[in-house]
């Protein structure tokens, strides 16, 4: 498969490093077995394909990956999630702990690749992006919860991370196949409507204005288009414009 992109050149970083989390218990989930996969820890190779469903799928896009509870995670649209390394040596300054790569539950730790800049729908292909391993589709956002506020044990997590708002990227699984360590990541066939991942988590997190653009851009369709709609009349007691 060969993947094209406008006359820009592509933006390129790499897999730092491929996680995968197996099922521990925990206290901090509402999952089926009060377990979790979150804590993921690095191996060579993962593979990766469209698990399905949230609730009726395979859970993770990533083979062998745990998935504790199918009602809010995993699920084509959540399939694997990227997070930058820069990012996560920020919060090591902010926190004062060391945190190594797939502590906040990614399945790759990216680095050299603006992963909070990414704009959603954009395709990132793994590998060379002439003849791809597999190639992702930037989804949306991590929205944090308690198991993963209970995970890392720091005292008001939610609050601190939805602050900082950058959250990484989920994606989607368009192309099946395999990510491995130190493979490249290119982004290619950039939207045009610009809406970026941080943008889209403010407006699911309750910017009213970002919630107007999401809706007009075209970055949201089916179900979760309707879902954003719904809540911002709801809220506001009109139609969005």
């Amino acid at each position: 498969m060969t993947l094209t992109h406008g006359p820009e050149s592509p933006r390129a970083g790499r897999a730092l490093s491929v996680n995968l989390g197996k099922a521990v218990a925990t206290d901090h989930t509402s999952a089926p077995g009060g377990r979790t996969g979150i804590d993921k820890y690095a191996v060579n190779s993962l593979t990766v394909r469209p698990p399905g469903p949230k609730e009726s799928g395979q859970g993770s896009g990533v083979v062998g990956d745990h998935i504790g509870d199918q009602r809010f995670h995993g699920g084509d649209n959540k399939a694997v999630y990227l997070f930058a390394r820069e990012e996560l040596d920020w919060w090591e300054v902010e926190s004062g702990r060391p945190l190594r790569s797939g502590i906040f539950g990614e399945n790759v730790t990216t680095v050299d690749l603006d992963v909070d800049d990414l704009v959603v729908g954009s395709r990132v292909a793994v590998g060379d992006p002439a003849s791809p391993r597999a190639v992702l589709t930037v989804a949306g956002p991590r929205i944090p919860c308690r198991t993963f506020a209970g995970h890392l044990g720091e005292r008001q997590w939610i609050r601190r991370f939805t602050a900082r708002g950058l959250t990484g990227a989920y994606c989607s699984v368009e192309v099946s196949g395999e990510i491995h360590t130190g493979d490249a990541l290119t982004v290619v066939d950039v939207p045009g409507h610009g809406i970026t991942v941080p943008q889209l988590f403010r407006a699911l997190t309750g910017d009213l204005e970002l919630v107007e653009q999401v809706i007009r851009s075209g970055a949201l369709v089916g179900p979760e288009l309707a879902q954003l709609a719904e809540s911002f009349e709801r809220r506001t007691g009109r139609t969005p414009a």
